[in-house]
């Protein structure tokens, strides 16, 4: 944990009490004790750091009391990405990553060649899904958790209006082997939408669907990578290129 992030509900009158992960990481990692200043933040909200007023223990369970000083805006995302899911156990990894990576709005999408079965997923309900995505934002030192939506069919997303009301300025990009390998990201100056596809690659319709839909392909090169492979090296790529 590079910051660790305090829920506004745990905070009151500008002390904040926490437990869990969080606190044994102050006690056992940073060995912190009263007086001892840790970089903090607020879930979607500012950072900065705070003063630990207590470390408690209790049957090994740590409760630590803070005094918070959150006056700095924290780094904001920079890409929204439609992802069609992999398998939970491999999104469960990815997630936290992209969290890090600075994803603003993640729309895990239903492709042709996603597996059925993933929408009975338990990662998929919010108290599951939540931590990871803080996890990834301690690590970062940041401050503004992802949004998470869900549509099982990318074609009806895109068909019934939801993707251009979603994102109606957006650059938009679709991750595909074959593709010149940065023509998309060089165009314009709008916050990029990334669409990265299935195991088994999107289908060729669903490229075609997409290119009508405003998006340009970008390639990494002609192999087939894991979605988590792909996803953190298109992220990596994108976010230079663009800064260039």
């Amino acid at each position: 944990m590079n910051r660790i992030l305090i829920e506004e509900s745990e905070i009151s009158d500008g002390v904040a009490v926490f437990g869990g992960a969080r606190a044994e990481h102050v006690a056992k990692i940073l060995k912190c004790g009263p007086g001892d200043v840790v970089k903090t933040g607020v879930v979607n909200g500012k950072s900065g750091t705070s003063e630990i007023i207590s470390v408690e223990e209790n049957g090994g369970e740590f409760r630590v009391t803070a005094r918070t000083d959150h006056r700095e805006e924290s780094l904001g995302p920079w890409i929204d990405i439609i992802l069609a899911p992999p398998r939970p156990r491999a999104l469960k990894r990815l997630l936290p990553q992209l969290a890090a990576m600075g994803a603003g709005r993640i729309v895990l999408a239903g492709a042709e060649k996603t597996e059925k079965d993933f929408w009975g997923a338990t990662l998929l309900k919010e108290e599951n899904w939540r931590p990871l995505l803080i996890d990834g934002l301690m690590q970062a030192g940041t401050t503004a958790l992802p949004e998470i939506e869900t549509r099982r069919s990318l074609a009806r997303f895109v068909a019934d209006g939801s993707l251009d009301a979603m994102f109606p300025s957006s650059l938009r990009i679709v991750a595909h082997p074959d593709a010149a390998a940065s023509a998309a990201a060089r165009r314009g100056g709008a916050r990029p939408l990334l669409a990265i596809g299935p195991e088994g690659g999107w289908t060729d319709r669903e490229v075609e669907m997409l290119e009508n839909n405003g998006f340009g392909r970008f390639s990494l090169g002609p192999r087939i990578l894991k979605t988590e492979t792909a996803a953190i090296a298109l992220l990596a790529v994108l976010e230079k290129e663009l800064r260039q």
